[in-house]
C-alpha cells in the first residue's frame, strides 16, 4: 500500500498530477489538479489511496489526511466508487460533508455529481455518527480564507487557475463565466480557496 509520495510536481493535467521522487513519476488522480498549480517544480507531500481492483491499479492524492480517510469511508457506501467519491470531494470541506450527514440533509447531498435520494440515504445511513471526529477541528479553518497580501496580478492568475479547475471538473465556460465574476469580488485567497467557493456557487445555481 502506498501511504503517500513526496517529490517534485513535473505535471498537471486535467485529472492529475504527476509526482517524480527518485527518478520514478507516479501519476496520482486529483480531485482539483490545479490546486497543485503553486507548487509545479516544487517538492510537496502528497497522501495518497492506492485503489486496486482486477482491472486497474490507480493512485488517488489527497493535500490533507483527512480527505484521504474521507474518500476511503466514501468507498464503502453502496452506489459511490472512486469517481464519485473524488467529485464530492472537489466540491466540498470535510466539515462541511460531515455536517451535511449529521444533519442528515439529503437535499444538499443530492447537489453532487451521481447521487441521487437513494444513494444521499445510503451515506447517511452508513456514514452518520463516524465522521464527527473531523467537524470540530476542521470546522473553523475550512470557513476562512488565507489572508496574503497578493497584487492584483497574483490575485487574476488564482482566479484563472480556479477557473481551468472547474472546467477540469466539467463545467462549462458558460457556467463559469459567472462565478468568475463572483470571485473577483471574494476575499484574496490560494487556488484551492476559490475552487471551493467556485463550486459551492455552481452548486446553488
Amino acid at each position: 500500500m502506498i501511504t503517500y509520495v513526496k517529490g517534485q510536481v513535473t505535471t498537471i493535467d486535467n485529472d492529475s498530477v504527476v509526482i517524480e521522487t527518485d527518478g520514478i513519476g507516479y501519476e496520482i488522480l486529483c480531485a482539483n489538479p490545479f490546486h497543485f498549480q503553486e507548487q509545479i517544480n516544487k517538492e510537496v507531500k502528497v497522501h495518497t489511496y492506492h485503489y486496486i481492483r482486477e482491472d486497474q491499479q490507480n493512485l488517488y492524492g489527497f493535500k490533507k489526511k483527512e480527505d484521504k480517510q474521507l474518500f476511503a469511508q466514501l468507498l464503502n457506501v453502496s452506489g459511490i466508487g472512486p469517481k464519485g467519491a473524488l467529485a464530492i470531494l472537489g466540491a466540498v470541506s470535510v466539515p462541511e460533508f460531515v455536517s451535511a450527514i449529521e444533519q442528515e440533509d439529503e437535499k444538499y447531498l443530492t447537489k453532487f455529481p451521481g447521487v441521487g435520494k437513494k444513494t444521499a440515504r445510503q451515506m447517511i445511513l452508513d456514514l452518520k455518527g463516524k465522521l464527527v471526529v473531523w467537524l470540530p477541528d476542521e470546522q473553523n479553518e475550512s470557513t476562512i480564507f488565507y489572508q496574503e497580501d497578493l497584487t492584483s496580478k497574483e490575485v487574476r492568475a488564482h482566479i484563472d487557475d480556479a477557473i481551468e479547475a472547474l472546467k477540469a471538473l466539467g463545467y462549462t465556460d458558460k457556467e463559469v463565466k459567472q462565478v468568475r465574476t463572483e470571485l473577483q469580488k471574494a476575499k484574496q485567497g490560494t487556488v484551492d480557496d476559490y475552487v471551493r467557493q467556485g463550486l459551492q456557487l455552481l452548486m446553488k445555481t
